[in-house]
């Protein structure tokens, strides 16, 4: 299979650790590309949700998958976000292709780009983080209900429904969140003399110029790995919205991803001792947990 070679991708919010991240479908997409420069803009492991009766195989190749982008060349920039908010203490480390940071700013094609997760604009976690996290794990809960939902539509030969999108859209549009939450990160990059803002955070992948009282902007959103399957590509000089196609869910891509996870773990038997890796892996899940229960 050919990759698409991409100057920049863009992921968010694939929330690693929680039963209704995608792993599956956002290794398919990992394995597709093939990233100058890759963003991982925030929530990418679910330090809010994390526990050690849940983080299957599957989200451990995504990891990998990330350390062979790494070991291959690609800048990897990680932008920290709430849910993984206990890296920001670690804000500033770099090794070798990989960046830890809070936000990223960047010149792109004469266009000055500001990457940040967009947890700042949200009411709904500032100065309520305790509320927050019970709607997190009432989302939990809806997520894996919403699995048995669609296993069973699957069986009747339906298409599969986002019951936590139906209800998360009708809370957002009564309070204005999503549109609120996008005005707000417009404004504050037109204030700061950007010409594009790229968030992440809210779930909702979006491409669109967005006016202000002084200036226009052009805001984007990647999206999430929960619902939308989303992801942002910078190629060609221009950005695209790309969304996982659910066509793509049928024996033949099942078959690819058993393969393409045998391919992983056969790469990092030869290039490392992989008991060595998963120690590592293992220490940094001791480290979110005793972070994330101290709080």
């Amino acid at each position: 299979m050919q990759k698409k070679k991409v100057d920049i991708a863009v992921i968010s919010d694939t929330h690693l650790g929680t039963y209704g991240c995608h792993a599956r479908e956002l290794l398919l997409y990992l394995k597709s590309i093939e990233p100058g420069i890759l963003i991982l803009n925030g929530d990418i492991i679910d330090g809010w949700n994390f526990s050690k009766s849940y983080f299957p195989k599957e989200h451990f190749a995504v990891v990998k998958k990330l350390m062979k982008f790494l070991a291959l060349g690609t800048k990897v920039y990680y932008i920290t976000g709430n849910h993984d908010e206990f890296l920001r203490r670690f804000s500033g480390f770099s090794l070798g292709n990989f960046h830890l940071i809070d936000k990223l700013k960047l010149q792109i094609d004469g266009k000055q780009t500001l990457f940040f997760h967009g947890d700042v604009f949200d009411t709904s976690i500032t100065g309520a983080k305790w509320l927050a996290k019970i709607g997190g794990s009432s989302y939990d809960w809806l997520i894996r209900i919403n699995k048995l939902v669609n296993n069973v539509l699957k069986w009747l030969g339906k298409p599969p429904m986002s019951l936590s999108k139906k209800v998360k859209d009708s809370v957002k549009r009564a309070v204005k969140f999503v549109s609120d939450f996008e005005q707000a990160a417009a404004d504050f990059a037109i204030d700061n003399g950007y010409d594009y803002v790229v968030c992440g955070h809210i779930h909702q992948p979006q491409m669109r110029r967005i006016t202000s009282k002084t200036a226009q902007i052009n805001y984007l959103n990647s999206g999430d790995w929960i619902e939308n399957l989303s992801a942002l590509e910078f190629y060609r000089g221009e950005w695209h919205l790309y969304h996982f196609p659910q066509e793509n869910n049928n024996p033949d891509v099942d078959m690819q991803y058993r393969q393409w996870l045998d391919e992983l773990t056969s790469y990092y038997s030869s290039v490392a001792d992989n008991n060595l890796i998963n120690s590592n892996l293992a220490l940094l899940y001791e480290d979110i947990v005793c972070s994330t229960s101290n709080r």
